[in-house]
């Protein structure tokens, strides 16, 4: 298991490596802070996108609560309470990180707006780690994942290089998706992990749409703030999933209930009955019901 771990670091490792060596940086593009929706109301600069990062404050601080509420969450493996901790406090630093960018947008500030999203994103591989491959070394990784978080964001800040913070916001939209559908859960209530994702993707879809959605709906909302009440249903799910799950009986991944699922519909609508008539020598006609499977 060891050598395992190891070689997967060594290969992480080595790809991130290769990925710097062959790809040109990808600086900041200043256009990046021209947001669509610039009105002010109430004298805030850029209210709605603003004011549209309140929900992560709400969710955050009841996901904390209820972290240590009677371990309302029923965390049951080490390291779980320290990994949704970071996740909960990320969340909840958002608003105040985003809030604070989004008054007077600029490089500067955008590192306090990137920054406890990163630990967020972070914690939640960590807490993956934990859940679906081994706990010790799930628990050991949040400390570096949030360091190597950290340090993506210093990279970007003083070389203009975006590459190390992108492998570490993309990277957990894949690995997620992917380890919750073949990892088998320690849990019930896997699918939430597959709407959080979910959501997540439609919200970075809404940020590269931030002006078109703006004029389609006549200056309503911006594509930007509609990001952020997306992105925020992402904790909202996590804290539904974690109120909601209990310890599973059978550790099955999604994928292999897919393939259960599959075979059952396909058993059932496979499954025809037929009627034969038999003639007796006393001419009376017997009706025989028979199912069968068309294979």
């Amino acid at each position: 298991m060891r050598k395992r771990t190891a070689t997967a670091w060594g290969v992480a490792i080595l790809c991130f490596v290769v990925l710097m060596l062959v790809t040109p940086a990808i600086p900041q593009s200043q256009e990046y802070h021209n947001f669509a929706d610039q009105r002010e109301f109430l004298g805030i600069p850029n209210f709605l996108n603003v004011v549209s990062n309140f929900p992560f404050l709400v969710v955050g601080v009841i996901g904390l609560v209820l972290c240590y509420y009677g371990n309302y969450f029923k965390l049951s493996l080490p390291g779980e309470l320290f990994g949704w901790t970071f996740f909960f406090a990320g969340v909840a630093a958002v608003a105040f990180g985003s809030s604070y960018y989004h008054l007077q947008p600029n490089d500067a500030r955008l590192v306090w707006d990137r920054l406890p999203m990163t630990v967020a994103f972070t914690s939640i591989i960590a807490i993956f780690i934990i859940e679906r491959v081994d706990a010790r070394k799930g628990t050991f990784s949040i400390i570096p994942l949030t360091l190597a978080g950290i340090v993506s964001i210093l990279y970007w800040r003083f070389f203009d290089d975006l590459r190390p913070y992108a492998v570490i916001q993309f990277v957990p939209c894949i690995a997620i998706p992917v380890m919750a559908i073949l990892l088998p859960p320690m849990y019930t209530h896997s699918t939430y992990w597959l709407w959080a994702a979910g959501f997540y993707i439609l919200a970075k879809i809404e940020e590269a749409a931030d002006v078109p959605i703006y004029n389609v709906t006549f200056h309503i909302m911006s594509g930007h703030t509609l990001k952020h009440l997306c992105a925020a249903l992402v904790p909202v799910f996590l804290t539904l999933m974690l109120a909601k799950r209990e310890v599973a009986e059978e550790r099955v991944s999604l994928l292999q209930m897919w393939k259960v699922s599959w075979t059952k519909v396909k058993l059932n609508n496979t499954n025809v009955e037929t009627i034969s008539f038999v003639q007796t020598p006393c001419s009376t006609v017997h009706v025989t019901l028979q199912q069968y499977v068309i294979l």
